[in-house]
C-alpha cells in the first residue's frame, strides 16, 4: 500500500511547516488528488489514521479534494471526461493525447495551532 508512503511524505511535510511557523499541533490537512494519481482516497484516509500520532496530529482531520480527469482532443481541441471516454474523444473519435487535470497528489493546505 503506497498510500502509507505517500501520507507519510505529507504528514512530514506539514509538520516541518507547522514547526517552523511556530505552531505545536496539527489541526487539519488538505490534499487535491486526481483520479490518474494512482491513489486510492480510502487507503490514504486509513493511512493517515494510522500515523498522524506520530506527527502531532493526534487530533487532526484529513481533507481529500478529489479531482476527476479531463483530456483534449489533438484533432478537434474538446475538453472531455476521461472517466467516461478513456483517451477516445467523444466528438472527433481521435485519441487525446493531453491531460488537463486529473493527476493531482498534492498537500494543498495545512492548519495548525
Amino acid at each position: 500500500m503506497h498510500e502509507v508512503g505517500i501520507m507519510e511524505g505529507a504528514l512530514d511535510m506539514a509538520r516541518r511547516l507547522m514547526e517552523k511557523r511556530g505552531g505545536s499541533r496539527l489541526r487539519r490537512v488538505h490534499m487535491t488528488l486526481g483520479s490518474l494519481s494512482g491513489v486510492v482516497p480510502e487507503a490514504l484516509q486509513s493511512a493517515f489514521l494510522a500515523l498522524k500520532d506520530s506527527y502531532a496530529a493526534q487530533e487532526a482531520v484529513l481533507d481529500v479534494t478529489w479531482v476527476e480527469a479531463v483530456c483534449r482532443c489533438d484533432a478537434c481541441r474538446a475538453d472531455f471526461s476521461f472517466t467516461e471516454h478513456g483517451y477516445i474523444c467523444p466528438g472527433c473519435g481521435e485519441p487525446a493525447l493531453a491531460i488537463l487535470r486529473g493527476r493531482e497528489l498534492e498537500l494543498t493546505r495545512v492548519e495548525w495551532e
